[in-house]
């Protein structure tokens, strides 16, 4: 069985960078303090814990929720913010609510975003590299970056690297 994502129309597909238009969509949402690496593992299991039942529904009752993909890092002023896309299936009023409080749930309104596509491992030279590579594309073709790159992670992590698919992301208008 697939696992969900985002609801998402490529409008320009330029071998692995892409200008994409996405609908709107739910995200459980936590900043995290430290590095990158430290601030995903801890944002990754904050909001697994929220997922895997920690949590208290509309009966008063815990819940499990569907694995979706991407997660996704951005950097923030308070560190950094790792997301959680909800499934489909579920709205704002229909999640359960966060046993933790630092976990916020969140709605993402429909918006254009330009990505680049890579495997391996994220680390932090090829997050750099490949963002620069994405400004660059964009600069050539009038569109204008509004917003923090996002790193977004599709894998588990027992993934070999040349398998697996990341991203980075920059939400876009156009114009310059």
């Amino acid at each position: 069985m697939a696992i969900e994502e985002p609801n998402f129309k490529i409008l320009v597909d330029d071998g692995g960078l892409e200008i994409r238009s996405y609908d709107e969509y739910v995200v459980a949402e936590t900043v995290v303090e430290g590095s990158f690496d430290t601030a995903s593992r801890k944002g990754f299991r904050r909001i697994a814990g929220y997922i895997f039942g920690e949590n208290t529904n509309s009966i008063g009752q815990s819940e499990k929720i569907q694995m979706t993909a991407p997660v996704t890092v951005k950097p923030d002023n308070e560190g950094w913010v790792l997301h959680f896309v909800m499934p489909s299936n579920y709205d704002m009023s229909q999640l359960p609510v966060p046993n933790n409080n630092s976990i916020l749930l969140k709605k993402i309104e429909a918006h254009l975003a330009a990505v680049i596509i890579f495997s391996g491992f994220t680390t932090d030279a090829k997050i750099q590299n490949k963002t620069e590579e994405l400004k660059v594309w964009l600069e050539k073709r009038n569109f204008k970056i509004a917003g923090p790159q996002q790193i977004a992670r599709y894998n588990d992590p027992f993934t070999l690297p040349w398998l697996r698919r990341n991203e980075i992301i920059f939400k876009v208008t156009t114009g310059k």
